[in-house]
């Protein structure tokens, strides 16, 4: 396993895989680390999670700088995902009390209630794309919750994961209650197999889902799963043109396009289509592509060498089955894994850019002849995981975001997730959901009690 900086081509560090006999022993070492752990109090278990917050911030900038080496992430954005990390630590820290308090239910009992008691083990397989915020949007929750967790991250951020796992124990957690699995994703299913780990989480694309939803199905364990998405962007024709055309390249870039819930579709009403496409093309070639250390560019490189690729297939199809190119759409030919903002026009449904998720800075403009062909457009995707609506009619966005099959729908707002608000997908987007109160119930027993 091995860790390549993408913006160089260079080797960082490379690990060993850990063998049978060390992945069992960090399971049942986490597992002995939940039974001390489940019968501490909430207001305890706080201590360590306000501690680990102050940590991500006091660290923040030698671990915003491993990310942007690891998988090329700007400089700028690896380091304001190292706060929000911290911010979702300290969530949970003051809401959990909350959120676990047991609720009292009348019925025919002298006494009847609802309790939420930690599982055990959770098995969270998680991405490259955020290796900082994936894990922590479990993990703060996880924790607080009274679980156990271990971590199988993905193999190019090896160094990401195990900067966690000692953040945790610096944070003075039981030993051992968080621990980092250095293995290949084809060793996922002995990890569930293992009668200690309870539930599994993933984060990832739709085969490495069922993969996972398929070996916990085999045992019997919950997972919850948070896949790939093709959000829609709606542009409705009285949208200011000019600003939502900014927002829409900066909602198609963020983290040079490499996020799940980043926009991927843009459906533009008719009468405003040709002039937010000039817009959007101006927009796109402002952006700066360089060195992800600088922190004067805007991009920097896509993660691997595979996934140039993936994408170029995707921008030459669509081109070849009729979509216009406006600008980008050549892999850049310097060291290191770029690909340029690029701007797709007369894009319909069967192309590769309509019909799959393309995971890096290519945008596809869709035209729709009205508001309501553009909610059918949206829909017509596999996925359901974020969509947004941009108008100068909020009301009318309320109501039409009823219609859209989407996990969520921010009008006037690029899609983002927030520790407040649940967050996940529907179709094969996945299910369940992770932040807010439901997120962290979704790894817990919800234990009815009845007294006479």
């Amino acid at each position: 396993m091995e860790s390549i900086n993408p913006a160089t081509e260079e080797r960082i560090a490379t690990y060993p895989e850990m063998d049978a006999a060390e992945v069992r022993r960090r399971i049942e070492r986490a597992a002995a680390g939940f039974e001390l752990w489940r019968t501490t109090p909430v207001e305890e278990r706080v201590v360590p999670m306000r501690k680990l917050a102050e940590l991500l911030r006091a660290r923040r900038d030698g671990l915003g700088r491993l990310m942007t080496l690891e998988m090329g992430k700007p400089i700028v954005s690896a380091e304001a995902e190292v706060e929000k990390c911290a911010w979702v630590c300290d969530f949970y820290a003051e809401h959990a009390a909350e959120f676990l308090a047991p609720r009292q239910v009348a019925s025919g009992a002298a006494a009847s209630y609802v309790r939420y008691d930690p599982l055990g083990v959770i098995l969270a397989v998680m991405p490259w794309n955020f290796p900082f915020w994936q894990v922590f949007r479990f993990l703060a929750p996880a924790l607080m919750a009274g679980n156990a967790a271990v971590l199988k991250h993905a193999s190019n951020v090896c160094g990401c994961a195990l900067a966690i796992e000692e953040l945790v124990g610096a944070a003075g957690f039981p030993d051992g209650l968080m621990a980092t699995l250095l293995i290949p994703s084809g060793r996922v299913a002995e990890v569930v197999q293992h009668p200690a780990v309870r539930a599994a989480t993933l984060t990832g694309s739709e085969q490495a889902g069922m993969a996972i939803a398929a070996a916990a199905g085999r045992e019997l364990k919950k997972t919850v799963l948070e896949l790939g998405g093709s959000d829609p962007f709606i542009v409705l024709a009285d949208a200011d043109v000019a600003a939502v055309a900014a927002a829409a390249a900066a909602a198609r870039t963020i983290n040079c396009g490499q996020s799940c819930i980043a926009a991927k579709r843009f459906i533009v009403e008719e009468p405003i289509a040709e002039a937010f496409t000039e817009a959007l093309v101006a927009s796109m070639q402002r952006l700066k592509v360089g060195d992800p250390l600088d922190r004067g560019n805007d991009l920097g490189p896509l993660a691997r060498r595979d996934l140039v690729d993936e994408l170029h297939r995707q921008v030459t199809q669509s081109v070849a089955a009729g979509a216009k190119l406006l600008c980008g759409g050549e892999p850049t030919q310097r060291v290191g894994y770029y690909y340029p903002p690029t701007v797709l026009a007369n894009v319909l449904p069967g192309m590769a850019a309509f019909d799959e998720e393309t995971f890096g800075p290519v945008a596809p403009v869709i035209r729709a002849r009205d508001a309501d062909e553009a909610i059918a457009l949206a829909n017509q995707s596999n996925y359901g995981l974020g969509a947004s609506i941009w108008t100068a009619d909020p009301a009318r966005a309320e109501r039409l975001a009823a219609e859209l099959q989407a996990g969520c729908v921010f009008i006037n707002e690029a899609v983002k997730s927030d520790p407040r608000l649940p967050f996940g997908g529907v179709k094969r987007s996945g299910y369940g959901r992770e932040l807010a109160d439901v997120g962290m119930l979704e790894f817990v027993n919800i234990k009815t009690v009845w007294r006479k």
